[in-house]
């Protein structure tokens, strides 16, 4: 076929929401919850309606939560948002079951899925461009990553295990060591089966770049931003707190 009759591969967007973000605490999952003056789950939504590489975005939101009138407030754009019950016990399920929708809905299954933690409110649309640009002339895919900066300590397994505090047992070489963020890219059929077959294996997955790593694929690392982090503790809400602030 030539080249130059082929349909260019769409972008879309996918936030899997159904976790409860037990360690922040609260009365609502943390991505609900207001942060800055919006709810956390907006800010990651305004950088992909802002991305003009996006087609669509997908939410995969916990079937007891579909119907909150919260998400009506997340709704305005110019762009095709689509909420779904398809959230799971885990992550990569609900990953999963929004790709299984996609599909269904007729997205074509060589687009691209860019996979984004709603717990990353600090993400960017020029952190997306870079992605994307990087990304795309690739079969394997790839995430934004950071380099690891700090010195690593393992811990003594012993003193753990009593419920003392631990000690440093050796220093590990941060060399070639990288912290995976999110968005995460990836063909959305390949990552649809990857997933799939994590699943059945009952494989030990956290990301969508570990389920492709068990298919042999080696995804890309892009250097992301420190600002791009994962609230998960009080701490880390505070911090970003004082990060979005100026931008309300």
């Amino acid at each position: 076929m030539n080249s130059g009759n082929q349909v260019p591969l769409q972008c879309h967007a996918l936030l899997p929401t159904a976790g409860t973000g037990s360690r922040l605490g609260g009365d609502l999952p943390k991505q609900f919850q207001q942060l800055a003056g919006k709810p956390m789950l907006a800010y990651a939504l305004e950088a992909f309606i802002q991305s003009p590489q996006i087609a669509s975005i997908w939410i995969g939101v916990s079937p007891g939560f579909i119907d909150n009138p919260i998400l009506n407030s997340l709704c305005r754009a110019d762009k095709p948002i689509h909420f779904l019950p398809t959230g799971g016990p885990t992550r990569q399920e609900t990953v999963r079951n929004t790709l299984d929708a996609m599909i269904k809905a007729g997205i074509a299954i060589d687009d691209w899925v860019l996979v984004h933690d709603a717990a990353r409110p600090g993400i960017t649309p020029s952190l997306i461009s870079k992605l994307i640009a990087a990304v795309q002339g690739s079969s394997a895919g790839g995430l934004l990553a950071m380099p690891l900066a700090d010195t690593l300590k393992q811990a003594d397994l012993d003193s753990a295990i009593a419920g003392n505090l631990p000690h440093a047992e050796k220093t590990i070489p941060r060399e070639h060591l990288w912290q995976a963020q999110t968005p995460q890219m990836f063909g959305l059929k390949k990552l649809h089966s990857a997933l799939e077959e994590a699943i059945r294996q009952e494989a030990d997955v956290t990301d969508e770049a570990s389920a492709m790593e068990l298919t042999g694929v080696k995804p890309l690392l892009i250097e992301g931003a420190t600002r791009n982090f994962k609230v998960t503790h009080p701490a880390d809400w505070e911090l970003m707190q004082l990060l979005l602030q100026p931008r309300n």
